[in-house]
């Protein structure tokens, strides 16, 4: 397969590099990636600013823009050829239940619905991997399923993996999304020159995270695969709101 990479920690995180490594060994890699960390950069586009482009010496494209920049401008104008798939990935940290909120990791596999195809965000469940093999393990086997039996068209799929070597995952298990307690207050601060400054604090607690959740999965060592799509109507509510509507 011919698959454009991405992901949102940078264009030299590691664990972009040892996914590209990995998929190398079996299919055709271009890497498109923001040229510094754009965590928490969700689906943004830049539109009031020029984008600038760089080459590497290994032929990565550096962005100086967000994950979302990076898929758009590869498929709409960077790459020769279309790619089948895109790879998002391996982001250092778990993308859980409300974190996908935010996530630039799984933005960029959302940009890729364009191609019709599945499209693929990888996390490995840790600030500082160690394991990152793992990860890029499970990555070729999803898209190896993937050729055999493909999904329906504009399928994001959101993998976590835990942090752990090869030989103690626990299986692959489909989850849902779960859900955190409200995050932590922002910190105020001032810098050097005096000026308030504030500090977002780390995401909350997990609230509904039973099983059949994703961090029900983690928390059992299993990978934990689950199905994103860009549709947020909420499709149950349409019939009583058009009646909830009527009094307006």
């Amino acid at each position: 397969m011919n698959i454009l990479l991405s992901n949102d920690d940078g264009c030299t995180a590691p664990g972009l590099l040892c996914l590209r490594d990995h998929l190398r060994e079996h299919h055709d890699v271009q890497v498109v990636a923001p040229d510094r960390n754009r965590s928490g950069a969700s689906n943004s586009l830049t539109l009031l600013n020029p984008i600038r482009v760089r080459k590497s010496a290994d032929g990565t494209l550096c962005v100086d823009g967000t994950p979302t920049d990076c898929v758009h401008l590869a498929l709409a104008s960077l790459l020769e050829q279309r790619p089948d798939m895109v790879v998002s990935g391996i982001n250092a940290g778990a993308n859980l239940g409300d974190d996908t909120l935010y996530s630039g990791t799984v933005a960029a596999a959302m940009e890729g619905r364009h191609l019709g195809r599945t499209a693929l965000a990888i996390s490995c469940v840790s600030h500082k991997p160690r394991h990152y093999p793992t990860s890029a393990r499970v990555a070729v086997s999803l898209i190896d399923q993937l050729q055999r039996q493909p999904l329906p068209p504009n399928t994001i799929l959101n993998v976590n993996v835990p942090d752990v070597p090869w030989a103690e995952l626990q299986g692959f298990e489909i989850t849902r999304l779960g859900t955190r307690r409200c995050a932590e207050t922002v910190t105020r601060s001032e810098d050097p020159r005096g000026r308030t400054i504030y500090w977002i604090g780390v995401s909350g607690d997990e609230s509904d995270c039973g099983p059949g959740t994703d961090f029900h999965a983690i928390s059992r060592h299993k990978v934990s695969i689950t199905p994103l799509t860009v549709d947020l109507t909420q499709h149950q509510d349409l019939e009583p709101l058009r009646q909830w509507a009527q009094a307006l």
